[in-house]
């Protein structure tokens, strides 16, 4: 352990309406950080919750000066929750858990370990055995299978587990917004850290409640946020080497389709025979339209050029309180 003023472990806890599971799972945390001797702090991220999820973590901040609270005005998503709390964090290695119980905190002393002991930058839990509805499984394992290809990160099998451990310059390096809390361990890689582990984790069944993420929307989304993602990576900072090369091969095309248009018509004037007006063939305006078409892409990938993809309120979120 740390003999310093240091925080051994950050343990970050986005919610939604968690109240009759937040008690239950602030005592196991504190009781495995009080087995293993570690310094430590547990930040609850309130995801703008309608029940009584705040008050509750006002009266365990109270009693514990561990424990700290952020607030959202409304409801804004996990990802924003991740941001707010990675921004927030001050141990060295920071833990990320959902708050329903699905997640053991039994298993952070091997998530710790891996970091710390054998260099992992990020270790991602997978839920090897899970207790989630078919319409939940299925889905997930088409999903998880399409990112690993995208990512190029074979060896991670659960994508979206809520269990992750984390190197302290991994989450305050990478930026998680939308809902790109899914591909954190993508993003660490596009950010250079590449020692990307995984720990098969104990996954338990929900007490309380129903699950706030199921459905077509959620694994549409998924995919949505993928393609998004890869397109950012690939050509997030060079717009112009897609649409610019997409641009510019159209309006050839174009160009010279429309000189061999014209030059068919130019034949036929040399050579006095008849010759059909140039407007009515359709490739006079195929050729055209290709022309438009090819300028207006190189146009966007000049101003592509022009504006950052860092929008400068892409992460403003307004917190309402802050323990």
């Amino acid at each position: 352990m740390n003999t310093n003023s240091n925080i051994d472990i950050s343990v970050i806890v986005p919610l939604f309406n968690e109240d009759e599971s937040i008690p239950e799972l602030y005592a196991w945390i504190k009781r495995v950080m009080q087995a293993h001797d570690f310094s430590h702090e547990v930040i609850f991220v309130d995801d703008g919750s309608t029940d009584h999820s705040w008050q509750i973590i006002e009266e365990l901040s109270a009693k514990d000066s561990s424990v700290h609270g952020i607030k959202f005005r409304r409801n804004y998503g996990k990802s924003p929750a991740l941001y707010c709390g990675f921004r927030a964090a001050k141990g060295d290695v920071v833990i990320t858990m959902d708050a329903d119980l699905q997640d053991s905190p039994d298993e952070i002393p091997d998530l710790y370990r891996m970091v710390q002991e054998e260099g992992y930058d990020l270790v991602s839990g997978y839920k090897q055995k899970r207790y989630d509805p078919i319409s939940k499984t299925i889905p997930t394992k088409l999903f998880n299978a399409t990112a690993r290809k995208v990512s190029r990160i074979p060896n991670l099998h659960d994508f979206n587990c809520g269990l992750k451990a984390y190197r302290r310059d991994v989450v305050k390096s990478i930026e998680v917004y939308g809902e790109m809390h899914r591909y954190i361990p993508y993003l660490a890689k596009n950010a250079g850290f590449d020692r990307i582990g995984e720990k098969v984790v104990q996954h338990q069944a929900r007490k309380f409640g129903k699950s706030k993420f199921m459905g077509l929307n959620r694994f549409v989304n998924g995919y949505l946020d993928l393609l998004s993602l890869w397109f950012l990576n690939s050509f997030g900072l060079k717009p112009m080497h897609v649409f610019g090369f997409l641009g510019t091969l159209m309006f050839f095309v174009g160009f010279v389709a429309i000189v061999i248009v014209g030059g068919i018509k130019l034949f036929h004037l040399y050579t006095h025979t008849p010759a059909p007006l140039v407007t009515n063939s359709p490739y006079f305006f195929i050729s055209l339209t290709m022309m438009v078409l090819g300028t207006q892409l190189f146009v966007a990938g000049f101003l592509g050029e022009l504006i950052s993809r860092n929008a400068a309120g892409r992460n403003d979120y307004h917190i309402e309180k802050e323990i």
